[in-house]
């Protein structure tokens, strides 16, 4: 029988202990534990048509669903009594180092999520010792992005515009501006459909009409920051002349073709990397072209619906272009294990664009460290439960792809 006594007033102060309040976006981001956490905020704080280009996808989403759920249907396999007290995670990618097997990919309108834009993202980047990449369609310059991250790794992504004198342009900037790494992407010769931002009427720059004004009400300070700062422009090509709309439709060009590839490889004195590969033959093709790296990514399901999983056609690619060659993985990664696993089948690295986002729109510059350090908790957190303590030591063995979804054979 247990034995009852009144409580003594000093053994309860033990148990209370009284937390300093925080308010504001240090409260918002402190109760941020994943990245599905910061996406939650990013919904509750921005317009829909903002949120929805950033979280949608092309026609029914099924890329993008189908690219999660292919992280979710893998299988740990842990060696025990290995002690990895201490996780080293820094690799080296592309002729350097970085801190973290991941960097941030290349997204377009940036600061139309939140105004501080790839400024944030290029110095959380620089802060976390991993490589920032601007997009062609990005809304902080070149020159701006080297002066926010002048220390740190900046890589480039480029669209082979229709008008091949402005990419040319954009190139020699990169190269001057001292960009590492050029991010050649090849999935979009023309735009992909995207509902949501059909249904939200979206445009660039956004228009006012009833709807946004009634979405807009409980938002106010996006709207504040989006008209006291300054104008939302693709910033790298401000001086190239046309509408939003005129140089949109530039950067879609379903010609592009090897010879662009051979061209730019010619112009850039750094690693050239081709974005967007979606199969094993064209992986193979590459490689032998003698291209910096690959990176499989079917452009977040932005863009062809029902595409390849870039994560269920690793271990392929892996095997027919030898594990030496430098293979990078995107497209829905939402947690540290999806990026351990990644490593694990043979990726040199990855790239989230999404994450990003969320932490851009749940709390500008801190939303955007918070996600880096989410993802850095995520990892050393599972390389220690798996018995590794270094990402060189993650293999194959440590990871099985589970089948939910396999092809139908004849």
């Amino acid at each position: 029988m247990v034995t009852r006594q009144f409580p003594n007033p000093a053994d309860v102060l033990e148990y209370l202990k009284i937390k300093r309040p925080e308010f504001g976006k240090d409260a918002r981001l402190g109760k941020a534990l994943t990245i599905a956490d910061l996406r939650a905020i990013a919904k509750r704080r921005t317009p829909a048509a903002a949120f929805d280009y950033t979280d949608g996808a092309a026609d029914a989403e099924l890329s993008i669903e189908r690219a999660r759920q292919a992280f979710e249907d893998i299988e740990f396999h842990p060696d025990i009594l290995k002690p990895a007290v201490d996780v080293d995670t820094t690799t080296e990618i592309l002729g350097g180092t970085s801190a973290l097997p991941f960097g941030i990919a290349p997204t377009g309108f940036t600061r139309l999520m939140q105004t501080e834009g790839e400024v944030a993202g290029a110095g959380a980047a620089g802060a976390a010792g991993i490589p920032f990449t601007l997009s062609t369609l990005g809304t902080t310059s070149i020159e701006d992005v080297k002066k926010t991250n002048p220390n740190g790794r900046n890589w480039f992504q480029l669209y082979v515009m229709r008008d091949r004198e402005i990419s040319y342009g954009l190139v020699k900037r990169a190269a001057e501006a001292g960009f590492d790494t050029l991010h050649f992407t090849v999935d979009t010769p023309v735009a992909g459909n995207r509902m949501r931002d059909s249904r939200n009427g979206f445009s660039i720059p956004p228009q006012l009409s009833l709807g946004t004004i009634v979405n807009a009400i409980p938002r106010p300070w996006w709207w504040i920051d989006f008209l006291t700062t300054p104008k939302l422009e693709f910033a790298s090509l401000s001086t190239t002349g046309g509408t939003v709309g005129d140089l949109l439709n530039s950067a879609m060009d379903p010609t592009i073709s090897y010879e662009d590839l051979d061209t730019i490889r010619e112009m850039w004195p750094g690693k050239l990397v081709v974005k967007g590969v979606q199969n094993v033959p064209d992986a193979v093709k590459l490689i032998d072209r003698g291209v910096d790296g690959i990176v499989l990514s079917n452009h977040g399901g932005r863009q062809l619906d029902r595409a390849p999983i870039p994560f269920r056609l690793l271990p392929q690619v892996v095997k027919e272009v030898g594990s030496d060659a430098t293979v990078m993985v995107d497209t829905g990664i939402m947690n540290g294990q999806d990026i351990v696993a990644s490593m694990a089948l043979g990726a040199k690295f990855t790239l989230v664009g999404r994450a990003y986002l969320y932490g851009l729109m749940a709390g500008g510059r801190a939303g955007v460290d918070r996600m880096i350090a989410i993802l850095e908790s995520e990892i050393r957190r599972t390389m220690k439960l798996l018995g590794v303590s270094s990402v060189e030591e993650l293999e194959p063995r440590h990871v099985t792809q589970l089948a939910r979804l396999a092809p139908v054979v004849d």
